[in-house]
């Protein structure tokens, strides 16, 4: 039993945020379209770079990104992570492999989990496509895709993929 004058210095507290998001012009685009189990962009006017998901301005050039590009649900792991610690809030056996995945045509990858592939043999220039819900569970969320698994084709050399790490 500690001591009742000594301070307190740790105090466990569970806690819960809920928060509702106003999804601006792109991210509506983007969301409408992912719900159709389709995956759309934009490029930028200046640099041409596209951005999946969409965000209504080039973070490099500060102009707008008005132009939409359906990408492919099929990408290339640039980086991953092989997460071998639980979490109370993720239900996946372990260890398991979440990536960077850059979608064909797109100039940015973004996070996605890793299955249907032992961890052991996971790696950069894989070739991946989304695996995603059913047509039933479908709605305006990124969670559509449940995760991306490895396809038949040959690896991307790192020459292609390294200035997207």
């Amino acid at each position: 039993m500690a001591d009742a004058n000594e301070p307190v210095s740790v105090v466990g507290i569970p806690s819960r945020v809920e928060y509702t998001y106003s999804p601006g012009r792109a991210t509506t685009r983007f969301l409408r379209a992912i719900e159709q189990k389709r995956l759309m962009g934009q490029r930028c006017t200046g640099c041409g770079k596209v951005y999946i998901p969409p965000r209504g301005a080039c973070p490099r050039c500060g102009l707008p990104t008005d132009e939409e590009v359906e990408l492919t649900d099929k990408g290339t792991v640039v980086s991953f992570t092989v997460v071998r610690v639980p979490s109370e809030n993720i239900q996946l056996e372990l260890p398991y492999a979440a990536g960077s995945i850059l979608l064909d045509g797109a100039d940015i990858p973004f996070q996605a989990l890793l299955r249907d592939v032992e961890v052991a043999d996971v790696r950069p220039g894989m070739r991946v496509q989304a695996v995603w819900v059913d047509d039933a569970e479908l709605q305006p969320s990124f969670t559509n895709i449940k995760w991306f698994h490895p396809i038949d084709e040959p690896d991307v050399p790192f020459e292609k993929f390294q200035e997207h790490l």
